[in-house]
């Protein structure tokens, strides 16, 4: 519990956005987590080259509080990713912010960014359970600084919102990218229940401070959706007008009197004038980024994993949706997708939860980038909600089934067997570590184990994501506390 704002976000200003854009000077550069090259994916804490790996774990005991959360980093390197050298952070580490407590859920969201402009990515956790005071679950955010030694503990930062409310949960969701240029490094943006805010920071101060950085200013984009109000549930970033600025898409489900509960999500357009609000387009709560056809155009795909039809029931399995990016941004129309469209493994049942996680990127170097699709409540024969995980191959037409290929835990190589309740595909991430260009999948299952949470490692070759060599991890093979852990309930994209 946190009884008092930091210096820093005190020294705040709080501006209200009522359809301006955001003031900013021109800028070359946009860092866009979810792009096909690794530079811009922002998941480097060391600078060494190498993507590295952020894994939450929000259900670990620590400092014997059940819930309080940790969160672990694995470098990576020429032999990708392992279970040696990770480090692990808590509010018990020394240097970072609060205290760990029952059910705070430290890590139940995480996203990366350079957003000091030092070069070394930044790891932002997300703490909705967070008791500020006697504002329980307000929630907040942890900062942690990457360095030449990566992440670290020490100096860490702290963001709340400026007038927080009972289960707020402040830090649902995150993202980082270079939205604007007017500050040197990548500007953050945050959810909770209701709103998105951004905060963004100036450049580093001298040697020595005890804080590095001062939280410059804060924009609130309180019922930002002007035809279809939402309940945001994640961001996602990516460069879809090619213009050198990221853009911004807050997926969610709608709420209110009129089509309550349907996945739609708002989208604001980075630019030299600022980040403004854009338009609102169908499909969520789930969200991911990427090039998948090659264009220099990033494009959007949503993951619709339950939503009511006209007559009020549940969508059948899940629905994916993918829209392009041209000159003008995103293109309007979009591709549906399904377990049951031609050539997609499988067969669309409900509560398969079909697109409940997403991930893009390039699998098998051929310059196009694919999609990942978790589906948690997918059943394995007669084990209901096992869950199991498809990748759709890109190709200069866009997604297309040709090469699209599922697993599961039945499936050949996957360590372990599908067992009811699993979940396996809660959590998809491509990845690549080992830099070299063919980015490799985990796949989570936070409910494995009784709630431990266990991360599947499926290596890339010239064919793509393959099960030969899969290896799994939790919480536990990186010394951190596993018990009730829910490991890999959040992988950072």
């Amino acid at each position: 519990m946190r009884k008092n704002r930091s210096a820093a976000l005190a020294a705040a200003s709080f501006l209200l956005l009522t359809g301006a854009g955001i003031a900013a000077a021109p800028s070359a550069v946009a860092g866009t987590p979810g792009g096909t090259h690794a530079d811009d994916r922002n998941s480097d804490f060391n600078g060494d080259g190498y993507e590295d790996v952020l894994v939450g774990a929000p259900g670990a005991t620590v400092s014997g509080k059940k819930g309080a959360g940790l969160v672990t980093v694995q470098y990576g390197s020429t032999r990708g990713i392992g279970t040696s050298g990770a480090a692990r952070f808590s509010q018990s580490t020394a240097g970072v912010s609060g205290a760990a407590e029952a059910g705070d859920s430290f890590g139940k969201a995480v996203a990366t960014g350079d957003l000091d402009g030092d070069g070394y990515d930044d790891a932002i956790i997300g703490i909705p359970g967070e008791d500020l005071g006697d504002i329980t679950d307000a929630g907040g955010v942890a900062i942690l600084w990457g360095s030449k030694n990566g992440l670290k503990g020490a100096a860490s930062d702290w963001l709340q919102t400026q007038e927080p409310t009972k289960g707020e949960q402040f830090g649902t969701g995150l993202a980082a990218a270079h939205f604007t240029g007017e500050t040197p490094g990548d500007l953050l943006a945050v959810i909770d229940r209701y709103d998105l805010e951004l905060f963004g920071y100036e450049a580093a101060q001298a040697r020595g401070e005890a804080a590095p950085l001062r939280s410059r200013a804060t924009e609130r984009l309180a019922k930002a959706a002007q035809d279809r109000p939402i309940q945001p549930k994640s961001l996602t970033t990516g460069d879809y007008d090619d213009n050198g600025f990221a853009d911004l898409v807050v997926s969610g489900v709608t709420v209110g009197d009129e089509e309550p509960g349907h996945g739609w999500s708002v989208q604001f357009a980075g630019g030299a004038d600022g980040l403004a609000y854009k338009n609102e387009l169908r499909g969520g709560p789930a969200a991911a980024s990427g090039d998948i056809n090659n264009d220099g155009y990033d494009d959007l795909v949503t993951g619709e994993p339950a939503s009511p039809d006209d007559d009020g029931e549940t969508l059948t399995g899940g629905l994916v949706g993918v829209r392009y990016g041209d000159e003008n941004g995103l293109k309007d129309e979009a591709k549906w997708w399904t377990q049951d469209s031609a050539g997609v493994p499988g067969v669309a049942e409900r509560g398969d939860g079909w697109g409940a996680d997403l991930s893009v990127a390039d699998t098998d170097g051929d310059g196009y980038a694919d999609v990942a699709i978790g589906a948690p409540g997918e059943d394995i024969g007669t084990v209901a909600d096992a869950g199991a995980v498809w990748v759709l191959r890109g190709s200069t037409h866009g997604v297309t089934p040709t090469g699209a290929v599922s697993f599961d835990q039945n499936s050949a190589n996957i360590p372990g067997k599908a067992e009811k309740g699993d979940k396996w595909g809660a959590q998809v991430r491509l990845t690549d570590p080992n830099r070299d260009g063919r980015f490799g999948l985990l796949a989570s299952a936070p409910g494995e184990n009784a709630g431990d949470g266990v991360v599947w490692v499926l290596s890339a070759g010239a064919g793509g994501v393959t099960g030969t060599g899969s290896w799994t991890y939790g919480a536990g093979s990186l010394g951190a506390p596993g018990t009730g852990a829910a490991f890999g309930a959040a992988i950072d994209e």
